[in-house]
């Protein structure tokens, strides 16, 4: 059928999202959940900005391929992302590892993630799949992507980043020609190829791909069928479309999502906990380098009900305050100072207590007289009376984890070990 001139390619596209992975650089934040599920900016996950992207593109089927402890991802997902009806022609699957291929394994790859649900994929009859990972924080049209697939007449489109040369040294690093079709890739190279005309810059995968359905489902069963392949999109799809068929660079400055005030296009891994720090802390900026106040481009998540944020007690060194901090619904500031930080739903800080610095997840409690600095505390966790953390690396190290650069981690577990000290 021919599609009408108005319609967006979105229309006749499917979004696969990537989201089984654990995350296993961000540490004790990932012992319960996987990566993509890990809280972010103060009232959402980080899946969120993925499925976002693709609602605010005009895609309306979804999947989502979960593998490791999904059950904090796939509850979140039914929570807040239960708003498909297929009357309007709309789909949100959720696609758990279950054996469906064979009863010997699970997923063993990202292409093999898809692969294992190319059934459901089919009697969808997508025009178009786009190819998605569940980890990343950024803002992006993918009808940009699209419209650039079908006119440049490509097999697979790949996402890229422009980055300094030397900075690309951790990417699959894609080498193009003067009109960005991929000459040659390579994965995490010591010496970069430069872009042309811009030596100084380097395209690296975003790990974001689009295919035709039927040029995607044979590349599937021929990547299945070879014993040799490691079943990943990085390491066997693209190479194998750059040496055998046409694949294409897009610039995600070309189709990033930028407010008013947003100077250049934003896309964080935060997949250590440095990065996970300082990308929420990020947010605190009076001008933030991501706006997620953008109505234009609404961030959707679940939104729990909670009370507004309460800020009670107005004496000397017990007064209710914050500066600079991000401050979700039901959390109490209780006589407890806040400075740069960002408390998610539910968070209690209690008198003469105070936070620095810091990214504290859901439903904390923070005790009287507690100080803390440059901490990301995990969800859950109480922070004992007067337990100071912050300001002596070495004694911090004893009882919880200190990054490379120097954030502190604290889980429910390490204070339990803390106080049995």
């Amino acid at each position: 059928m021919k599609r009408p001139l108005h319609q967006p390619l979105a229309r006749d596209a499917m979004a696969i999202v990537l989201a089984g992975g654990r995350g296993s650089r961000l540490k004790e934040l990932t012992d319960k959940r996987a990566k993509p599920a890990v809280h972010f900016g103060g009232k959402s996950r980080i899946i969120d900005f993925t499925l976002s992207n693709a609602v605010n593109s005009g895609i309306r089927r979804i999947g989502v391929a979960t593998q490791y402890r999904g059950h904090s991802l796939i509850r979140h997902l039914q929570q807040g992302w239960n708003f498909f009806r297929q009357e309007r022609n709309e789909s949100f699957d959720i696609l758990p590892a279950s054996q469906r291929v064979s009863d010997t394994h699970w997923y063993l790859g990202t292409a093999d993630a898809v692969y294992q649900n190319i059934d459901i994929v089919e009697a969808y009859q997508p025009e178009y799949i786009i190819v998605l990972a569940g980890d990343h924080i950024y803002k992006m049209d993918y009808e940009l992507m699209l419209q650039q697939h079908v006119n440049s007449g490509a097999d697979i489109t790949i996402g890229c980043l422009e980055v300094p040369r030397m900075e690309a040294t951790g990417f699959g690093v894609m080498h193009v020609d003067e009109k960005d079709v991929i000459t040659n890739f390579i994965e995490k190279p010591a010496d970069p190829p430069g872009i042309p005309n811009e030596p100084h810059l380097a395209l690296a995968s975003m790990g974001i791909y689009v295919f035709r359905r039927e040029v995607l489902a044979e590349a599937l069963e021929r990547d299945a069928a070879d014993a040799n392949s490691a079943h990943d999109f990085g390491k066997d799809i693209v190479p194998w479309f750059v040496d055998n068929a046409r694949a294409v660079a897009h610039r995600f400055s070309t189709s990033c999502i930028r407010g008013e005030r947003e100077s250049e296009p934003y896309w964080r891994d935060v997949g250590t906990v440095d990065a996970y720090w300082q990308a929420n802390i990020d947010l605190t900026h009076v001008i933030p380098p991501l706006d997620i106040y953008d109505t234009s481009w609404p961030l959707w998540t679940y939104s729990e009900v909670t009370p507004p944020a309460k800020f009670v007690h107005d004496e000397d060194n017990r007064r209710g305050m914050a500066t600079s901090s991000l401050i979700a619904g039901g959390c109490i500031i209780s006589g407890s100072s806040l400075h740069q930080s960002l408390l998610f739903t539910g968070v209690h800080t209690h008198s003469s207590s105070s936070v620095t610095n810091s990214v504290i997840l859901p439903r904390c409690e923070i005790g009287r007289h507690a100080r803390l600095d440059r901490c990301v505390v995990d969800s859950g966790v109480s922070i004992p009376a007067g337990l100071v953390v912050g300001e002596d690396a070495e004694h911090d190290a004893k009882f919880f984890r200190v990054s490379e650069g120097g954030i502190c981690l604290i889980t429910q577990p390490m204070i339990d070990r803390y106080l049995e000290s």
